[in-house]
């Protein structure tokens, strides 16, 4: 997909030894949004530890990349001949002709040096000058900002498609010095403008302004305009509207005090796992408080302040998450934060750690996995509409919400004259759509659109052909789980899965860490392609449907210790 921006100018800072300015500017192809404000005094030190953890996830990106072997290679070259030479020398004959041979295959090397050794150097200046000189075009897409009545929203996806981060910033933390123009936009972002976020200070006067000029300028021929255009792979958007959607969905809420999560990145920062499972594990007991292990070493941690949010448990849960130095991100923010809330959907799925700082809030949302993959067993129905509903009432929804900008379903209900399941349907859909955003610590929808154009939403809604087959066949009922076992640290999960006039017997190996291992299956997709690109329907449709069978499987290891204990 291509996003396309046009700017008015450049985003500018003036910091001198008592002021400070950030002047922000929008994109001038979406509705004109702008606001100015000065940060009020206590504010300063919340709101840039606030954005520090926004250009943490701006930039992030955990994907593994493996060891560069480039100077091995490199070596290896220059003395595979002689090597060979080595290796032949027990025969005189061989050895004159290993070194005729290597005579030739040197000059041979040499002489393809010398053809390519300009284009190489081009290529590193190339790639060393944009690094230094536009850094900005490394990073995926610039944040969106949204100015509603009583706050400013900026949020922001992580390059690795697993993180997402949305800093609310209350009204009341800056003097009002300007006219406010409500709407969402993209701000033009760069790697010096988080250089000059460290320079807030207490004791600085610091104004902060979306930029209204590039909207009354007199011509978009003004040279002042530069465009921009970015290609997003559809996986990039599909994990954004994932996330997004996530955060709707029922969760177990636990209160920790801003300690628990020192003492957990702590814990972190103090060891470094070389084996699996690399996950946290929150083992919940009714009237007690929450336990955090970290595995593979199983460390616990006692959060003894901690409280479960809303209805009290009735029965224990074990509920484990992956990819946990990502929350690393949120380290610049303990010393400031009044609150800390983690919202858990379930093990394997999406989690949401929400850290408060007076009127400024910052929520770090992260996918299952730092490979944000198939294996989050939640993938498949994030997207997936749970209750149908006209267009007409989505039409009323919609224009309810854009006339509020920020309201609960209830008062939307009220709004509309429409049920509270449609209203809830209606709202769920253009969340989905990237038109909307569900404020988690508040509880309420605001209206935000993520791009100017409609996204679409048929071609974003599986990441492959398999996983709607699969999807299809869950629906239909055509599939079934005939066995989940043990398998060392991790389980195999067996069933079978009518496609047509065949039946399929698809097999899975799962680690340590629940991710796929090794498979099988009978159909054509997987005797071709074997894993190699991923696995086929029939896998996904029974590691879905075996995912309850799973979790059980899961808690049941995680007790025995504790019983046999």
């Amino acid at each position: 997909m291509q996003f396309r921006y046009q700017y008015y100018g450049k985003t500018t800072t003036d910091n001198s030894d008592t002021a400070q300015a950030f002047s922000f500017a929008p994109d001038t192809l979406r509705p004109p949004t702008f606001f100015e404000g000065q940060l009020r005094a206590g504010s300063h030190l919340a709101f840039r530890e606030a954005l520090s953890a926004l250009h943490a996830v701006v930039v992030s990106d955990q994907r593994y990349r493996g060891r560069d072997k480039s100077a091995y290679r490199q070596w290896l070259e220059a003395n595979e001949g002689q090597l060979l030479a080595q290796y032949m020398s027990g025969a005189e004959a061989a050895r004159a002709e290993a070194a005729k041979a290597s005579e030739e295959l040197a000059a041979l090397r040499q002489r393809k040096r010398s053809l390519l050794d300009p284009f190489y150097k081009a290529q590193r200046r190339y790639f060393d000058w944009l690094y230094q000189a536009n850094r900005d075009a490394w990073y995926v897409l610039d944040p969106v900002i949204t100015v509603h009545p009583e706050r400013l929203l900026f949020e922001a996806f992580s390059q690795d498609e697993s993180t997402y981060c949305a800093v609310s910033v209350g009204h009341g933390v800056f003097d009002r010095t300007g006219e406010m123009a409500c709407g969402t936009t993209n701000i033009d972002y760069s790697v010096s403008l988080f250089e000059e976020f460290q320079k807030i200070r207490d004791y600085k006067a610091t104004r902060f302004q979306v930029d209204p000029s590039g909207f009354t300028a007199a011509t978009g021929d003004d040279p002042a305009f530069h465009e921009e255009k970015i290609d997003l792979p559809d996986s990039w958007v599909r994990g954004f509207l994932q996330v997004s959607s996530a955060m709707m969905l029922p969760a177990t809420v636990v209160e920790l005090h801003p300690m628990d999560l020192h003492n957990l990145c702590a814990t972190l920062r103090q060891h470094r796992e070389r084996a699996g499972p690399r996950s946290l594990r929150f083992e919940l007991q009714p009237g007690q408080p929450a336990r955090i292990v970290f595995e593979p070493w199983n460390l616990e941690l006692v959060t003894r302040r901690s409280a479960i949010v809303g209805a009290p448990l009735t029965e224990p849960r074990s509920i484990r998450l992956w990819g946990r130095r990502r929350l690393l991100t949120l380290e610049r923010l303990i010393a400031v934060a009044t609150r800390v809330r983690v919202h858990l959907l379930g093990s394997g799925m999406p989690s949401f750690w929400v850290v408060e700082m007076d009127d400024i809030t910052v929520t770090l949302g992260l996918s299952g996995w730092t490979a944000n993959d198939w294996s989050a067993a939640g993938r498949f129905d994030l997207l997936q509409t749970r209750h149908d509903v006209g267009d007409a009432a989505k039409v009323s929804v919609a224009e309810a919400l854009q006339r509020a900008w920020v309201a609960t379903p209830a008062e939307l209900a009220k709004a509309t004259a429409l049920p509270g399941a449609d209203v809830a349907a209606a709202l769920q859909g253009w969340v989905q759509a990237g038109r909307a955003v569900f404020d988690l610590p508040a509880g309420r929808y605001a209206w935000r659109e993520l791009s100017r154009e409609p996204l679409p939403l048929d071609h974003l809604r599986f990441a492959s052909p398999e996983e709607a087959q699969a999807l299809e066949l869950v629906k239909k009922r055509l599939a079934r789980v005939d066995e989940v076992a043990p398998r060392g640290a991790g389980l195999t999960v067996g069933g079978s899965v009518k496609d047509g006039r065949r039946e399929h017997q698809p097999r899975l190996v799962l680690d340590a860490d629940e991710r796929l291992q090794d498979g099988q299956c009978t159909c054509n997709f997987f005797q071709q392609n074997k894993l190699r690109r991923g696995p086929c329907a029939h896998m996904l449709a029974v590691r879905q449907l075996a995912q309850p069978q799973i979790d059980a499987a899961r808690d049941a290891r995680v007790a025995a210790p504790q019983e046999s204990a």
